[in-house]
């Protein structure tokens, strides 16, 4: 499986953003998906995942009522919906493909995208 993100990009505290991951192989849709993120300095950390067929979700509590995972097995795409942003949330956003379940640990996960930029100013 071969990930691409993009949707990153500038933008103000309070606005929006959708980042998308676009899947390439036939078996996208029996992947747990993820995405994780990185701030300058720290470590890569949990953001939000979703099951193979999207019932389930889980997000970091520090996200949580602001972001949407969501995902299209027919577009082979996962999104991320980020809304209420804050300077917080800068970082390099990763999206992932596991097949050991949804979860947070990053171990869960074989499959890397490169990463998208989002810088949020204050």
């Amino acid at each position: 499986v071969q990930l691409q993100a993009s949707g990153g990009g500038l933008v103000q505290a309070g606005g929006s953003l959708r980042l998308s991951c676009a899947a390439s192989g036939r078996t996208f849709s029996s992947y747990a998906l993820g995405w994780f993120r990185q701030a300058p300095g720290k470590e890569r950390r949990f953001v939000a995942a979703i099951s193979w067929n999207g019932s389930r979700k889980k997000y970091a509590d520090s996200v949580k009522g602001r972001f949407t995972i969501s995902r299209d097995n027919a577009k082979n795409t996962v999104y991320l919906q980020m809304n209420s942003l804050k300077p917080e949330d800068t970082a390099v956003y990763y999206c992932a493909a596991g097949g050991y379940g949804m979860g947070s640990s990053a171990e869960l996960y074989d499959y890397w995208g490169q990463g998208t930029e989002v810088t949020v100013s204050s």
